[in-house]
């Protein structure tokens, strides 16, 4: 039994030592999620293993299990157990400032939201990464609609990083750099700029482009790493990696929140 378990420890920091060997500087992934079975000690463990440091992220927002101010502590407090991970919120929705207080959400290490619900001029609620939720009558002005709810977002929402950035439904996916044009990009990096918003580098959807975040490295815009798993089937950062060694991004070009 002892010789089992020393062989599983030697095991495990041969991992950790061969993968941080290979990476520019400490990975940090801000977008980790406990769900589709992957509890907080498979955190532990694939954390280890990978060399990766985690954030721990919790959905919060309508539809969600964490949807008023007073869940919030008694999930911070199971997750004080862990304080090898920082503590994340994610707002879901543009309704979330309504549900929590600004006391509940500076509880958190860091919070972030994304682009992906919102409601449009019709008043339909749009939830882009499902097909049968997104309303396109005119693809153009959908996309300027879509640039103009998120740099409305980022000048109003007080969050630390944008994530699943530049993320377009699937009926557009395939013609990523048509919607996405030089003059939008630049909107969306000078609206983070102005509020020290961060920009997700996300390993699952491979966005945002090498494009843009050269246009975002130039304009002074940190980033982070982020996956937003579904399960504990997710990769180790490679998305991120790649465009790390591609546009010569250093440690120094990452935010990272404090701990709380």
């Amino acid at each position: 039994m002892k010789k089992t378990l020393l062989l599983f420890v030697a095991i495990l920091f041969f991992s950790f030592a061969n993968s941080q060997t290979h990476d520019p500087f400490q990975l940090v992934d801000l977008h980790v999620h406990l769900k589709g079975g992957f509890t907080m000690e498979d955190a532990v463990k694939k954390s280890v293993q990978e060399g990766i440091k985690y954030g721990i992220v919790v959905n919060c927002g309508i539809g969600f299990p964490v949807h008023t101010d007073s869940q919030i502590d008694s999930v911070l407090n199971e997750m004080k157990k862990y304080p090898q991970f920082y503590k994340g919120m994610q707002a879901e929705g543009r309704e979330w400032l309504t549900n929590f207080s600004l006391k509940s959400i500076k509880k958190f290490d860091y919070v972030f939201t994304d682009a992906m619900t919102f409601t449009d001029a019709k008043g339909r609620r749009n939830r882009i990464w499902l097909k049968d939720e997104t309303w396109i009558d005119n693809e153009e002005q959908f996309m300027d609609y879509l640039v103009n709810t998120l740099v409305k977002i980022l000048n109003t929402e007080p969050i630390n990083i944008y994530v699943n950035p530049t993320f377009l439904p699937a009926q557009m996916q395939d013609r990523y750099s048509t919607f996405w044009t030089t003059e939008r990009m630049d909107r969306v990096i000078q609206a983070a700029k102005r509020h020290n918003i961060a920009i997700e580098i996300n390993n699952r959807y491979k966005i945002p482009s090498a494009d843009f975040i050269m246009r975002a490295k130039k304009a002074g815009v940190k980033f982070t790493i982020g996956t937003n798993n579904v399960d504990s089937n997710f990769s180790r950062a490679d998305y991120a990696l790649e465009m790390i060694n591609k546009c010569g991004l250093t440690e120094r070009d990452f935010y990272l929140p404090k701990k709380k």
